[in-house]
């Protein structure tokens, strides 16, 4: 039988003759035709011991240490995946070469590109850590937990500050127009209310710092942390962003082995070279979702992966790790929020005011989903950076303000 050995260095194949072998025997195969030494392993069938970096981080993927215990207990058949980390270095075999006729060969202008172009991990994201506040992250997620039942895929543009010590502080998630399938995320962005999001965002002192999304209950038990597609989408929004610090965050639904399930969020940045391989074009974008493996993404042309000449990068090269926060930050999230099943209308304008009356004005419309239902009836170069620094502020707003809004909600 065939196992498949993905490691930093990409996939690998290893054979087996014996379909009931021990995870002992299959280390001994691994060293055997890999070349990577038993004392060296850690294994497991879980695919985010890839992005552990030290034998620290390695400690807790556990489930394949009884060196005694059969494959076949895993669950592991021809064609099965086996992740691996191991320490050290090793030569990884490049493509086979026939010699003759190759010297003096003259080298074009690509070949000589594609040897420069050498794709390793990213160590270190220039993002160290990013804070979400806790009730905007838990509006987006509710949605998607409650009334798309993670069927659907869906996605947001997360807007806050971004420190120069690589903190980014995520205050709002703003949900563009768009259609989400189980497979596909398509943005149907509309250029006019993304002027009066980014009028708001200057008004509250901050600005777009990266993109959050969901993936389906069907991606669970797909052995990959992002598919190509939404690698492509990532990178292409981390390149439009125009930050150093910009994260890509992922929403998901974990079942847990007793049938219950948890909402974990876990947060990337893009690899420089991931977001330059995009903006130089180098990615193929025209792909066969029915033909192509989710976990490669391929490439028009040759690049250097380890020391192999390859057409095909593992996703998980691609990929930074962010550490993850939360906070309580300025803004409140009650208002309906925009682009999702039901239009928000002025009637919850009225609504909202109606509950609360208690609060003082400026604390009554600091809710950017609020804010941005106002804005499409403001002046959007006066009187929304305005109203919107009363709120960022939280200086009294003037009574012109006051009497139009209220005004507005009395009208409906």
């Amino acid at each position: 039988m065939m196992i498949r050995i993905r490691s930093r260095d990409g996939l690998e194949r290893v054979t087996i003759d014996n379909p009931h072998a021990t995870i002992s025997q299959l280390k001994s195969q691994i060293e055997s035709q890999l070349g990577v030494p038993v004392e060296s392993q850690t294994l497991s069938t879980n695919q985010n011991l890839l992005l552990a970096k030290t034998p620290d981080d390695w400690s807790p993927f556990i489930d394949m240490s009884n060196p005694n215990s059969p494959i076949s207990s895993l669950n592991l058949t021809h064609g099965s995946m086996v992740y691996l980390a191991y320490e050290g270095e090793r030569t990884v075999p490049g493509p086979a070469v026939n010699p003759a006729g190759s010297f003096g060969k003259k080298m074009t202008m690509d070949d000589l590109i594609s040897k420069q172009m050498r794709v390793t991990r990213q160590e270190n994201p220039h993002c160290e850590l990013v804070s979400f506040d806790r009730d905007a992250a838990n509006a987006f997620q509710h949605y998607v937990n409650e009334t798309l039942v993670f069927a659907v895929k869906r996605g947001g543009f997360m807007y806050g500050t971004a420190s120069p010590e690589g903190k980014v502080v995520v205050d709002f998630i703003y949900e563009p127009p768009q259609l989400g399938t189980e497979e596909s995320l398509l943005l149907l962005r509309d250029p006019e209310e993304e002027k009066l999001v980014d009028a708001i965002a200057i008004g509250l002192g901050v600005r777009k710092v990266g993109f959050i999304f969901t993936q389906t209950i069907s991606q669970d038990k797909k052995d990959y942390t992002m598919s190509t597609v939404e690698v492509l989408q990532a990178a292409e929004l981390h390149a439009e962003g125009d930050l150093n610090e910009w994260v890509t965050a992922i929403v998901k639904l974990e079942v847990n082995e007793d049938g219950t399930a948890d909402v974990h969020f876990e947060a990337f940045q893009m690899s420089d070279m991931c977001v330059r391989l995009f903006k130089e074009r180098w990615f193929e974008t025209e792909v066969n979702k029915d033909e192509i493996d989710p976990k490669l993404s391929k490439m028009k042309k040759d690049v250097v992966v380890g020391v192999k000449d390859t057409r095909e990068v593992d996703n998980d090269f691609f990929l930074v790790v962010v550490k993850i926060a939360d906070h309580q930050g300025p803004l409140s999230t009650a208002f309906p929020i925009e682009n999702r099943n039901v239009p928000v209308s002025m009637k919850a304008l009225k609504d909202h005011f109606n509950r609360t009356k208690s609060l003082s004005f400026v604390k009554r419309i600091s809710d950017f989903h609020l804010l941005l239902l106002l804005a499409k009836f403001l002046d959007i170069n006066a009187d929304v950076p305005a109203l919107a620094g009363c709120v960022h502020t939280q200086s009294a707003v003037p009574e012109g303000y006051q009497l139009l809004i209220e005004s507005m909600a009395s009208a409906s």
